[in-house]
Order: structure tokens, then C-alpha cells, then sequence
């Protein structure tokens, strides 16, 4: 198998949306700010989205199954990085912070 046709296998790209994924369940673990907790979110559904388009790519009888599904995902995605930017702002003017430790005060 040869560096340059890398590309032509499924398991490239499970691997690659795996680790982002990986990647994005580590940090939402262990980053304490919400900030770096979006970011985090924002790369498990990245990851996520890449392995839609993988067996899309190569399983899929119809071709546009697996790009629909990335499509939603990514409304998903710009949805939740707007609502959760907006719920960062409000708490940052409240408590002057956006670190989750210091947010044990909030009342649910």
C-alpha cells in the first residue's frame, strides 16, 4: 500500500473521524472552560460528519444519502455553536466568567 493511495480505503477515513471524535470526547473532558467545551463539541460532530460521508462514499447505493445526512448535521452544528455562544455570553454577564467551576452557583 503506497502513502499516495491512502485515500482509496475506507478504514482512512473511519480511522481519521475516530480520532476527531476521540479528540472531541477528550476535550469536552478535560477543558474547563464552555469555550473550549464548544470547540470540543464542534470537533466530535465533525468527526461524526466525516464518517457519514465515508460510508457514503463507499457502501451507499445512492449517493446523496450520506450528504444529506453531513448537511444536517452541520445545521446541527451552526446551531448549537449559536445557542450555546449566546448561553456563554449571558453567563459571562452574570458571573464575570466563563470557567465551569465557578459556575456551581447556577440554580436549575
Amino acid at each position: 500500500m503506497s502513502l499516495l493511495t491512502i485515500h482509496h480505503y475506507l478504514t482512512t477515513y473511519l480511522v481519521f473521524g475516530a480520532m476527531l471524535f476521540s479528540l472531541g470526547i477528550y476535550g469536552l473532558l478535560t477543558r474547563r472552560t464552555l469555550i473550549g467545551m464548544l470547540i470540543a463539541a464542534e470537533l466530535m460532530l465533525a468527526g461524526v460528519s466525516i464518517n457519514f460521508m465515508a460510508f457514503n462514499r463507499f457502501l451507499a447505493p445512492d449517493p446523496a444519502v450520506g450528504q444529506i445526512f453531513a448537511l444536517f448535521i452541520m445545521a446541527i452544528a451552526a446551531a448549537e455553536a449559536a445557542i450555546g455562544l449566546s448561553i456563554v455570553i449571558a453567563v459571562y454577564r452574570h458571573f464575570k466568567t466563563v470557567d465551569t467551576e465557578d459556575l456551581i452557583n447556577l440554580k436549575g
